[in-house]
């Protein structure tokens, strides 16, 4: 792995926040936690912008990916794994995502 330092900062930050999503697991009620935020008007625009957020990386993913099994991998599972998955796409394909925004892609 390159030691490029924010490669390094989104594996450590990746990292973090799984931790965090382990610490919630064990320390929370997930059902009625995810009630109370869907019954606030709030809650429920965080949970918007969060899936909007989601839906862009997935769709950065399908532009960046070449096979569409890899696409899949990748795009799917931020549904359930959140931030942390995106993290860790961006820290594996760290190299190739400054090297198609430095050349201008067309794919981009």
């Amino acid at each position: 792995m390159n030691n490029n330092p924010i490669r390094i900062a989104v594996v450590f930050i990746a990292i973090l926040f799984t931790a965090l999503i382990g610490w919630a697991s064990v320390r929370g009620d997930f059902g009625a936690e995810f009630a109370a935020i869907t019954a606030m008007p709030w809650g429920r625009v965080s949970l918007v912008d969060l899936y909007i957020g989601f839906a862009l990386y997935a769709a950065f993913v399908w532009y960046v990916e070449d096979k569409l099994s890899t696409k899949l991998l990748w795009a799917l599972p931020v549904i359930v794994l959140g931030n942390a998955w995106s993290l860790i796409w961006v820290a594996v394909r760290w190299q190739t995502i400054t090297a198609r925004l430095s050349q201008g892609s067309a794919k981009l």
